[in-house]
């Protein structure tokens, strides 16, 4: 049986930057900055950790590998959270349009301060709204909101952080809506082509004039649907490839257990942010070339 080993390393922009800049305000300073404050939590999150526990393992590692720097304790942990903004890392460079991918989940979570009618029930539902780049399977951008929150909804805040070209979004059917069209055009209205938007109708679906949906990538799904069938719409549309969302819906809760831990909704939203960083550090590090065996 092979030993178990463990590496971890503080790159020295991190232990540069470990402590922020004196700043001219007069009262008390800030004894970590930012870049501590996410480290520590990456940290947490990775290993499933408290934040009591975050902080004697950093404190440990700290004192091994003989760092001159201070740990934040579990109360700035919490504090901080909740201020910190904490951003998705650069993806793949990369010139060309984007094929992206959108889908929702939902995360369990704590009410916090607020009780419930019942206090024996103290948890509640966050929703996970994920856009994935199709090409490099990154988190491209990431919103959390309340259960209550439509699927459509966010769609134009999603997009708005993407500066690249649309090049094809794929969703389901929870996002025909006009609403969701008019952003994704609006987002490429500049572009020479038109962008391909691969969401499939409702059954009954109807053409825009009878639905309300001003929409021509919408009628010609519709007609080809009426013509062909739905499962040939989704074969020769490239439809399916929209399951790779749905691969890294299931990879953030089999990291993550599916839950959160922070209780206020801007803790939530770092965490959430954190989670997908770690998530795309994995995929840039290499993916599994799966193959289908029969």
């Amino acid at each position: 049986m092979l030993p178990l080993t463990l590496t971890i390393w503080f790159s020295d922009e991190a232990l540069r930057d470990w402590q922020p800049p004196v700043g001219g305000k007069p009262g008390g300073q800030r004894r970590y900055s930012d870049i501590a404050i996410e480290a520590a939590l990456t940290v947490r999150a990775v290993y499933g950790l408290a934040l009591r526990q975050t902080e004697g393992f950093l404190r440990s590692v700290a004192r091994l590998l003989h760092l001159d720097i201070e740990i934040p304790d579990h109360s700035t942990l919490s504090r901080r959270s909740s201020s910190l903004r904490a951003h998705l890392r650069k993806t793949s460079a990369a010139d060309s349009p984007v094929h992206i991918l959108i889908d929702s989940t939902g995360l369990q979570a704590h009410r916090g301060a607020t009780p419930p009618a019942d206090r024996r029930n103290r948890r509640t539902w966050r929703k996970l709204h994920l856009v994935v780049d199709l090409t490099t399977a990154e988190i491209r951008t990431s919103k959390i909101t309340t259960h209550r929150t439509r699927d459509s909804t966010p769609v134009s805040d999603l997009l708005a952080s993407i500066t690249r070209r649309l090049a094809s979004v794929r969703a389901d059917g929870a996002y025909d809506r006009a609403s969701v069209y008019r952003a994704i055009e609006d987002h490429a209205s500049a572009g020479p082509t038109p962008t391909r938007m691969l969401i499939p109708p409702g059954r009954n679906a109807k053409p825009s004039d009878n639905a309300g949906v001003d929409s021509d990538q919408r009628d010609k799904n519709v007609e080809h649907i009426a013509s062909h069938g739905r499962r040939h719409w989704q074969k020769a549309s490239g439809y399916t490839r929209r399951s790779l969302v749905e691969t890294a819906v299931w990879r953030f809760k089999n990291e993550f257990s599916g839950a959160l831990s922070s209780r206020s909704m801007p803790a939530q939203v770092a965490e959430v942010h954190i989670a997908c960083s770690i998530l795309n550090t994995m995929t840039k590090l290499g993916m599994p070339d799966g193959h289908c065996v029969w």
